[in-house]
């Protein structure tokens, strides 16, 4: 049985030592001084008067100490800081949990009539920002979770509604679904300060829920429908429970397959259509033909049409490069504070990209967030 921090350091205060705290735990003494190494980075530190830990998910940065003539401990400061490490611990083993209990979607009949075998309906949805707040007064509109949920839910619907009946469909969520990644609105790298709408817990609530409702959308329209969700640089972690949380919902139901690579490139053959997908803030757009044909050089060499889709920047884009083309997609999301701020203008659509098996891509279809946001308001 494990024991928590706090019987830890009962049974070392109780027992006078680690040898006698270790048997009267029942645990071996190497475990112990494992966990004691766990608790010095937590603060608790006796032979240097520190004992005073900070939470989980959270490391000790620096302990200032005043001591009085005597040589006694007079004041001490802790700072503390997150411990990112120890916080992606936490969030697996909180998503592994998660996922367990999830209930799986039983399988279901696809739509009546006959499907185009020749096509492929893909649904590339940029920058969701699920979780992010915008204020109008300081950025122009407002934007929330409730926004969020009934504008990208829309958007998906209206596009499945106007797209061919295509045996597959493909749903590629390019990135950043999640605002931020953790318990605190910050970027995972950077530690920028996010406007948030909401806990941690509510957004992945109503994230699921939108992917969810996309999928259901692609189901009543699809026979088959594929999921990949891009890794960004606001959801490193996010965008990989999630895809682990959609393939056990989905594990019983053959017509719906996820992604699971956590890989930050993903690649989807369709007949002679290559599309690589990345969210574009690792790798620069000139350098992605080279890592398409590096990665899948059986496919380059069996294919005539490649695609980058990318996202990141939040407008449109699109680059020519030999054998391949590289373009950016627009987000459904206004813009928030920073963006504002910092002059970033851009449209807030969402588009559906049909391609033939055998000549690539024949169409495409486009919605706007404004069709979307009476709804919401």
């Amino acid at each position: 049985m494990a024991h928590t921090d706090d019987e830890i350091l009962e049974a070392i205060k109780a027992n006078g030592s680690q040898r006698a705290a270790a048997k009267a735990l029942g645990i071996n003494r190497r475990t112990l001084e494992r966990r004691l190494a766990s608790l010095a980075r937590k603060g608790y530190s006796p032979q240097h008067d520190m004992t005073k830990t900070v939470p989980d998910g959270f490391m000790v940065k620096g302990v200032s100490s005043l001591y009085g003539a005597d040589g006694q401990l007079r004041q001490q400061w802790v700072k503390s800081a997150q411990d990112l490490e120890r916080q992606r611990e936490i969030m697996r083993a909180a998503c592994e949990a998660m996922v367990s209990e999830l209930p799986k979607i039983a399988p279901s009949k696809p739509p009546k009539g006959k499907f185009r075998d020749d096509l492929l309906t893909a649904y590339p949805i940029g920058d969701p920002h699920i979780g992010m707040r915008a204020w109008a007064a300081e950025c122009g509109q407002d934007w929330d979770l409730e926004i969020a949920e009934k504008v990208h839910c829309g958007a998906m619907a209206s596009l499945v509604e106007a797209a061919p009946k295509s045996s597959q469909a493909l749903i590629v969520n390019l990135g950043d679904a999640f605002h931020y990644d953790s318990m605190a609105p910050v970027t995972p790298r950077s530690g920028h300060l996010l406007d948030a709408d909401g806990r941690y817990a509510k957004m992945i609530g109503v994230g699921i829920k939108i992917v969810r409702q996309c999928i259901t959308s692609a189901l009543e329209k699809h026979e088959f429908v594929h999921i990949i969700n891009s890794p960004g640089n606001h959801d490193e972690t996010g965008a990989i429970w999630l895809s682990a949380a959609l393939a056990h919902i989905y594990a019983d139901e053959p017509r719906v397959t996820v992604d699971t690579n956590p890989s930050v490139f993903a690649y989807y053959r369709f007949g002679k259509c290559l599309i690589g997908v990345h969210h574009g803030h690792t790798c620069k757009p000139d350098k992605l033909p080279g890592v398409m044909a590096a990665d899948r050089a059986e496919d380059w060499g069996q294919t005539r049409y490649r695609y980058w889709w990318i996202g990141h920047i939040h407008h449109e884009s699109k680059l020519e490069y030999p054998g391949v083309s590289v373009e950016s997609f627009n987000t459904l999301a206004s813009r928030d504070a920073y963006a504002t701020a910092g002059g970033w203008r851009s449209h807030e659509s969402m588009q559906a990209v049909i391609l033939h098996r055998e000549h690539g891509e024949v169409a495409r279809s486009r919605v706007t967030a404004a069709m979307f946001r009476g709804a919401a308001w």
